[in-house]
């Protein structure tokens, strides 16, 4: 709820973009939702931490082929290989830190994770298609649009959900008997909100594969934050895999910037 509101007051303050189609934000609400059902059903059916984490330093590869079978979005080979270096970096991080287990992981959670990537394949693909629809009639959705009518379609498909499974009571129960828990909760919602904002800007401004990058890379500064403020230490694994993810990064930033130039020259002509 918080979201939806954020979401409404920064699109009156704003201005939003009238006509815009609802099927597609329906779409990308139910997936988004499905998408994170499925993460925590792998986690529930007996899916290890570290290899659900594994996974979703993944999640660039699906929205890329979401935006390029449902988005028809093009790639070059250098985009290509951009991404099979962060998230192949990003791996080797995860893989770098984790530590030595006996757990093992089910198929079924395995099963789920996969659902969940591909939920996040279809977010990214349907959003790209909306962009390229709305250019193409001279229409450009904008930040909040994004933010308010997903969160209203998250909303309700997590509702129904909810109450398909009896757990709207049981919900309500046990916020009632842990009255304590509700800061906590709004705390938590009013981050969402915020970080929504941005996250919505980047899907608005720029694309759903960058945004992707972005979510996927927080997790290498991070990493790099903790070392040089708390001073953790990190085996020569872990290090490689930041070489080559910062590698991706860097020469994804460098291709934009270049391609940014290109357009303002021309222009300039």
């Amino acid at each position: 709820m918080a979201n939806i509101v954020v979401g409404y007051i920064g699109r009156r303050v704003v201005g939003g973009t009238e006509g815009l189609p609802m099927r597609q934000f329906a779409i990308t609400g139910a997936s988004q939702v499905f998408s994170k059902a499925f993460t925590s059903l792998a986690l529930a059916k007996g899916l290890s931490f570290p290899v659900a984490t594994l996974a979703k330093s993944g999640k660039m590869a699906p929205v890329m082929a979401g935006q390029l079978f449902l988005g028809g979005a093009t790639y070059s080979i250098r985009e290509y290989l951009q991404v099979l270096a962060i998230i192949g970096g990003t791996a080797i991080l995860s893989m770098g830190k984790k530590k030595s287990s006996s757990s093992q992981s089910s198929s079924l959670g395995v099963f789920f994770i996969l659902l969940s990537l591909v939920m996040d394949g279809i977010t990214g693909g349907v959003q790209k298609r909306l962009k390229t629809d709305m250019s193409r009639i001279g229409m450009s959705p904008k930040p909040y649009d994004f933010m308010l009518f997903t969160n209203i379609y998250m909303c309700i498909v997590a509702l129904v959900i909810s109450l398909a499974l009896g757990e709207v009571m049981t919900g309500y129960q046990f916020c009632a008997d842990n009255p304590a828990i509700m800061k906590l909760v709004v705390q938590f919602s009013i981050c969402s909100a915020v970080g929504q904002s941005f996250i919505f800007y980047t899907v608005a401004h720029f694309d759903p594969l960058v945004c992707s990058t972005v979510t996927t890379t927080r997790k290498i500064f991070s990493v790099l934050l903790s070392i040089f403020t708390k001073g953790h230490e990190m085996s020569s694994q872990g290090w490689t895999g930041v070489g080559i993810a910062v590698a991706g990064i860097v020469s994804e930033v460098h291709a934009k910037i270049t391609k940014s130039r290109r357009i303002k020259s021309k222009v300039s002509m």
